[in-house]
Protein backbone atom coordinates (compact mmCIF):
# COMPACT_ATOMS: atom_id res chain seq x y z
CA UNK A 1 0.00 0.00 0.00
CA UNK A 2 1.07 3.50 -1.09
CA UNK A 3 -0.20 6.84 0.85
CA UNK A 4 0.10 9.87 -1.44
CA UNK A 5 -2.34 12.13 -0.06
CA UNK A 6 -0.01 14.06 1.68
CA UNK A 7 1.75 15.08 -1.98
CA UNK A 8 -1.18 16.79 -3.97
CA UNK A 9 -1.17 20.00 -2.62
CA UNK A 10 2.39 20.06 -3.18
CA UNK A 11 2.04 18.79 -6.72
CA UNK A 12 -0.99 21.52 -7.18
CA UNK A 13 1.24 24.65 -5.78
CA UNK A 14 4.13 23.41 -8.62
CA UNK A 15 1.37 23.12 -11.18
CA UNK A 16 0.37 26.69 -10.63
CA UNK A 17 3.66 28.00 -10.74
CA UNK A 18 4.54 26.09 -13.90
CA UNK A 19 1.62 28.01 -15.61
CA UNK A 20 1.71 31.39 -14.63
CA UNK A 21 5.66 31.19 -15.88
CA UNK A 22 4.77 30.13 -19.17
CA UNK A 23 4.95 32.78 -22.50
CA UNK A 24 1.83 33.12 -24.23
CA UNK A 25 3.28 31.67 -27.03
CA UNK A 26 4.14 28.17 -24.79
CA UNK A 27 0.81 27.14 -24.42
CA UNK A 28 0.64 26.19 -27.70
CA UNK A 29 4.02 23.95 -27.71
CA UNK A 30 3.34 20.27 -28.58
CA UNK A 31 3.26 17.95 -26.17
CA UNK A 32 4.46 14.17 -26.08
CA UNK A 33 0.44 13.40 -25.98
CA UNK A 34 0.09 13.11 -29.59
CA UNK A 35 -3.43 15.26 -30.08
CA UNK A 36 -2.96 17.86 -26.97
CA UNK A 37 -0.29 21.00 -26.56
CA UNK A 38 0.23 22.47 -23.42
CA UNK A 39 -3.13 24.33 -22.79
CA UNK A 40 -4.89 21.03 -23.82
CA UNK A 41 -2.92 19.38 -20.77
CA UNK A 42 -3.68 21.68 -18.28
CA UNK A 43 -7.30 21.69 -19.68
CA UNK A 44 -7.15 18.00 -19.01
CA UNK A 45 -5.78 18.53 -15.51
CA UNK A 46 -8.90 20.88 -14.99
CA UNK A 47 -11.55 18.10 -16.32
CA UNK A 48 -9.83 15.52 -13.52
CA UNK A 49 -10.69 17.53 -10.95
CA UNK A 50 -14.03 18.79 -11.47
CA UNK A 51 -15.06 14.91 -12.51
CA UNK A 52 -14.17 13.83 -9.21
CA UNK A 53 -15.88 16.24 -7.42
CA UNK A 54 -18.81 16.17 -9.41
CA UNK A 55 -19.27 12.03 -9.11
CA UNK A 56 -17.26 11.20 -6.13
CA UNK A 57 -18.17 14.00 -3.50
CA UNK A 58 -21.29 15.01 -4.91
CA UNK A 59 -22.51 11.31 -6.75
CA UNK A 60 -23.54 13.37 -9.84
CA UNK A 61 -22.73 10.87 -12.37
CA UNK A 62 -24.01 12.39 -15.36
CA UNK A 63 -23.52 10.20 -18.29
CA UNK A 64 -24.23 6.64 -17.86
CA UNK A 65 -22.79 5.03 -20.45
CA UNK A 66 -23.25 1.32 -21.19
CA UNK A 67 -20.16 -0.51 -20.58
CA UNK A 68 -19.48 -4.03 -21.32
CA UNK A 69 -15.98 -4.22 -21.88
CA UNK A 70 -12.64 -2.47 -20.92
CA UNK A 71 -12.49 -1.31 -24.58
CA UNK A 72 -16.15 0.20 -24.19
CA UNK A 73 -14.95 1.96 -21.23
CA UNK A 74 -11.57 3.42 -22.89
CA UNK A 75 -13.55 4.71 -25.66
CA UNK A 76 -16.06 6.49 -23.31
CA UNK A 77 -13.55 8.11 -21.29
CA UNK A 78 -11.56 8.80 -24.57
CA UNK A 79 -14.64 10.88 -26.06
CA UNK A 80 -14.84 12.70 -22.92
CA UNK A 81 -11.25 13.55 -22.52
CA UNK A 82 -11.54 14.85 -26.46
CA UNK A 83 -14.85 16.71 -25.97
CA UNK A 84 -13.50 18.64 -22.56
CA UNK A 85 -10.16 19.64 -24.56
CA UNK A 86 -12.25 20.85 -27.40
CA UNK A 87 -14.63 22.94 -25.45
CA UNK A 88 -12.12 24.70 -23.20
CA UNK A 89 -10.07 25.79 -26.51
CA UNK A 90 -12.21 28.86 -25.85
CA UNK A 91 -11.08 29.65 -22.29
CA UNK A 92 -8.08 31.99 -21.78
CA UNK A 93 -4.93 30.39 -20.14
CA UNK A 94 -5.31 33.03 -17.19
CA UNK A 95 -8.78 31.72 -16.61
CA UNK A 96 -7.82 28.05 -17.11
CA UNK A 97 -5.51 28.60 -13.89
CA UNK A 98 -7.87 30.51 -12.13
CA UNK A 99 -10.24 27.57 -12.40
CA UNK A 100 -7.26 25.11 -11.18
CA UNK A 101 -6.76 26.80 -8.14
CA UNK A 102 -10.12 26.88 -7.92
CA UNK A 103 -10.69 23.55 -7.25
CA UNK A 104 -7.75 22.13 -6.26
CA UNK A 105 -8.08 22.46 -2.86
CA UNK A 106 -11.72 20.97 -2.87
CA UNK A 107 -10.28 17.85 -4.69
CA UNK A 108 -7.61 17.70 -2.10
CA UNK A 109 -10.08 17.97 0.86
CA UNK A 110 -12.16 15.52 -0.81
CA UNK A 111 -9.75 12.75 -0.64
CA UNK A 112 -7.97 13.66 2.82
CA UNK A 113 -11.19 12.79 4.17
CA UNK A 114 -11.32 9.21 3.08
CA UNK A 115 -10.78 6.28 4.26
CA UNK A 116 -7.88 4.47 2.57
CA UNK A 117 -9.17 1.20 3.23
CA UNK A 118 -12.78 1.70 2.44
CA UNK A 119 -13.98 0.23 -1.17
CA UNK A 120 -13.48 3.00 -3.87
CA UNK A 121 -16.21 3.77 -6.64
CA UNK A 122 -13.81 2.60 -9.54
CA UNK A 123 -11.39 0.36 -9.74
CA UNK A 124 -7.96 0.45 -11.41
CA UNK A 125 -8.36 -1.37 -14.21
CA UNK A 126 -5.10 -1.28 -15.64
CA UNK A 127 -3.78 -3.08 -12.74
CA UNK A 128 -6.43 -6.14 -13.58
CA UNK A 129 -8.38 -5.13 -10.19
CA UNK A 130 -11.98 -5.46 -10.67
CA UNK A 131 -12.13 -3.88 -6.98
CA UNK A 132 -9.67 -1.05 -5.60
CA UNK A 133 -9.64 0.87 -2.40
CA UNK A 134 -9.36 4.18 -1.82
CA UNK A 135 -5.71 4.60 -1.55
CA UNK A 136 -5.02 2.42 -4.80
CA UNK A 137 -7.99 4.80 -6.62
CA UNK A 138 -6.09 7.81 -4.97
CA UNK A 139 -2.99 6.10 -6.53
CA UNK A 140 -3.99 5.97 -9.76
CA UNK A 141 -5.13 9.99 -9.42
CA UNK A 142 -1.41 10.59 -8.44
CA UNK A 143 -0.39 9.52 -11.47
CA UNK A 144 -2.60 11.14 -13.62
CA UNK A 145 -1.44 14.93 -11.97
CA UNK A 146 2.15 13.68 -12.48
CA UNK A 147 1.87 12.48 -15.53
CA UNK A 148 0.60 15.57 -17.46
CA UNK A 149 2.60 17.88 -15.35
CA UNK A 150 5.59 16.64 -16.48
CA UNK A 151 4.07 16.46 -20.01
CA UNK A 152 3.56 20.50 -19.80
CA UNK A 153 7.58 20.84 -17.90
CA UNK A 154 8.97 18.36 -21.06
CA UNK A 155 7.18 20.25 -23.99
CA UNK A 156 8.45 23.31 -22.13
CA UNK A 157 11.66 22.51 -21.03
CA UNK A 158 11.28 23.32 -16.81
CA UNK A 159 12.28 20.00 -14.68
CA UNK A 160 10.95 20.25 -11.52
CA UNK A 161 8.96 16.85 -10.85
CA UNK A 162 12.00 14.29 -11.78
CA UNK A 163 13.50 13.80 -8.42
CA UNK A 164 12.92 10.57 -5.52
CA UNK A 165 10.07 12.88 -4.01
CA UNK A 166 7.98 13.05 -6.78
CA UNK A 167 8.57 10.36 -9.24
CA UNK A 168 9.38 7.47 -7.24
CA UNK A 169 5.93 7.29 -6.04
CA UNK A 170 4.89 7.75 -9.81
CA UNK A 171 7.28 4.79 -10.73
CA UNK A 172 5.89 2.41 -7.77
CA UNK A 173 2.50 2.77 -8.65
CA UNK A 174 2.86 2.11 -12.43
CA UNK A 175 4.62 -1.25 -10.69
CA UNK A 176 1.01 -2.32 -10.04
CA UNK A 177 0.49 -3.12 -13.94
CA UNK A 178 3.24 -5.21 -14.34
CA UNK A 179 2.43 -8.66 -12.94
CA UNK A 180 -0.65 -7.47 -14.69
CA UNK A 181 0.66 -7.43 -18.26
CA UNK A 182 2.40 -10.38 -18.07
CA UNK A 183 -0.82 -12.73 -16.88
CA UNK A 184 -1.51 -14.60 -20.35
CA UNK A 185 2.94 -15.57 -20.34
CA UNK A 186 3.21 -18.54 -18.17
CA UNK A 187 6.99 -19.35 -16.93
CA UNK A 188 8.34 -21.68 -15.29
CA UNK A 189 7.29 -21.56 -11.23
CA UNK A 190 9.64 -19.44 -9.91
CA UNK A 191 10.36 -17.32 -12.88
CA UNK A 192 11.51 -13.69 -11.51
CA UNK A 193 11.30 -10.88 -13.84
CA UNK A 194 13.36 -7.43 -12.62
CA UNK A 195 11.89 -4.12 -13.72
CA UNK A 196 15.29 -1.41 -13.16
CA UNK A 197 14.91 2.01 -13.85
CA UNK A 198 18.46 3.47 -14.13
CA UNK A 199 20.23 6.69 -14.12
CA UNK A 200 19.40 9.91 -12.13
CA UNK A 201 16.40 8.27 -10.66
CA UNK A 202 17.00 4.62 -10.15
CA UNK A 203 15.02 1.41 -8.12
CA UNK A 204 13.81 -1.98 -9.06
CA UNK A 205 10.97 -3.55 -8.65
CA UNK A 206 10.13 -7.43 -9.27
CA UNK A 207 7.33 -9.95 -10.14
CA UNK A 208 7.56 -13.52 -9.59
CA UNK A 209 5.29 -16.66 -11.32
CA UNK A 210 4.12 -18.78 -8.48
CA UNK A 211 2.90 -21.54 -10.75
CA UNK A 212 -0.65 -20.06 -11.35
CA UNK A 213 0.21 -15.94 -11.78
CA UNK A 214 2.84 -13.55 -12.29
CA UNK A 215 3.00 -11.41 -8.37
CA UNK A 216 4.81 -8.60 -7.22
CA UNK A 217 7.45 -9.77 -4.72
CA UNK A 218 10.32 -8.17 -2.27
CA UNK A 219 14.10 -7.84 -3.63
CA UNK A 220 15.48 -10.54 -2.02
CA UNK A 221 19.65 -11.07 -2.96
CA UNK A 222 18.91 -15.19 -2.98
CA UNK A 223 16.56 -14.55 -5.65
CA UNK A 224 17.85 -15.79 -9.23
CA UNK A 225 17.17 -13.23 -12.03
CA UNK A 226 15.79 -15.01 -15.04
CA UNK A 227 15.15 -12.03 -16.74
CA UNK A 228 15.81 -8.05 -16.16
CA UNK A 229 14.75 -5.15 -18.07
CA UNK A 230 16.28 -1.53 -17.78
CA UNK A 231 14.91 1.24 -18.81
CA UNK A 232 16.49 5.24 -18.17
CA UNK A 233 14.20 7.00 -15.97
CA UNK A 234 13.81 9.80 -18.31
CA UNK A 235 12.18 7.56 -20.78
CA UNK A 236 10.48 4.90 -18.75
CA UNK A 237 7.42 7.80 -17.55
CA UNK A 238 7.01 7.92 -21.39
CA UNK A 239 6.91 4.22 -22.08
CA UNK A 240 4.24 3.40 -18.92
CA UNK A 241 1.92 6.37 -20.50
CA UNK A 242 2.08 5.17 -23.68
CA UNK A 243 3.26 8.05 -25.21
CA UNK A 244 6.16 6.30 -26.52
CA UNK A 245 6.81 2.68 -27.17
CA UNK A 246 9.41 0.39 -26.68
CA UNK A 247 10.75 1.06 -30.10
CA UNK A 248 11.11 4.62 -30.08
CA UNK A 249 13.05 4.16 -26.96
CA UNK A 250 15.23 1.34 -27.94
CA UNK A 251 18.67 3.18 -27.14
CA UNK A 252 17.49 3.60 -23.79
CA UNK A 253 16.30 0.02 -22.95
CA UNK A 254 18.43 -2.74 -22.17
CA UNK A 255 16.79 -6.79 -21.80
CA UNK A 256 18.96 -9.61 -20.28
CA UNK A 257 17.55 -12.83 -20.02
CA UNK A 258 14.51 -13.96 -21.47
CA UNK A 259 14.24 -11.57 -24.61
CA UNK A 260 10.35 -12.64 -25.24
CA UNK A 261 9.62 -11.90 -21.71
CA UNK A 262 11.37 -8.81 -21.52
CA UNK A 263 9.73 -7.05 -24.65
CA UNK A 264 6.11 -8.48 -23.09
CA UNK A 265 6.88 -6.60 -19.72
CA UNK A 266 7.57 -3.47 -21.67
CA UNK A 267 3.85 -3.58 -23.17
CA UNK A 268 3.23 -2.57 -19.35
CA UNK A 269 0.71 0.75 -19.95
CA UNK A 270 -0.38 2.14 -16.06
CA UNK A 271 -3.05 3.95 -17.65
CA UNK A 272 -6.06 4.26 -19.33
CA UNK A 273 -4.81 4.33 -22.87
Amino acid sequence: MILLINKFPELDKKLIDLLESLEPEEWHKQTVAKLWNVKDVAAHLLDGNIRNLSILRDGYMGLKPEINSYQDLLDFLNGLNAEWVQAMKRVSPSLLIDLLKHTGKPFNDYYANLDPHAKAQFSVAWAGEEESSNWMHLAREYTEKFLHQQQIRDATGRQGLMTDEYYLPFLEVCMYALAHTLRETPMEKGSVLKMKIVGDISGEWLVQYNGEKWLRIESNPDLSIETEVRIDSYAAWKLFSKSRRAKDLSDQIEISGNQALGEKALEMVSFMA
